[in-house]
């Protein structure tokens, strides 16, 4: 806006456009509740101050919740938390992928599923 200009003149041409509303066929996205955010990001916390990770992802989508953890910013997902509801009441909603794409834990129990990318404990 320049000196003159009020807000009232700056918006008297803006249209305000109202923000879609899901309709009730259509499923609401997928994603992760606070109880398993706390969950993904002690342990991510944990391994970025050993210097193992740097950065990370979230993406959600209707049909599953994706958590990616990478060593870089520009590189691939070394790991990626998955939750697919779809899926729960088979293998279990909770799975964690490898970057070759390797399922190499999948369960109905986050913390459970995450105790494959903690490392063991070490004799000092």
């Amino acid at each position: 806006m320049s000196e003159g200009e009020t807000a009232e003149s700056w918006n008297a041409g803006a249209q305000v456009v109202p923000f879609p509303v899901s309709s009730p066929r259509v499923a609401p996205q997928v994603s992760f509740h606070r109880d398993e955010l706390r969950i993904i990001l002690n342990l991510y916390g944990r391994m970025v101050a050993e210097g193992e990770w740097r950065d990370y992802t979230m993406d959600f989508t209707r049909e599953k919740a994706v958590f990616s953890i990478h060593r870089r910013t520009s590189e691939r997902p070394l790991y990626r938390i998955e939750k697919d509801p779809r899926l729960a009441r088979r293998q279990g909603a909770y799975a964690v992928i490898a970057e070759t794409g390797r399922i190499l834990k999948r369960g109905h129990d986050l913390a459970q599923v995450l105790r494959v990318l903690e490392k063991p404990l070490r004799v000092v």
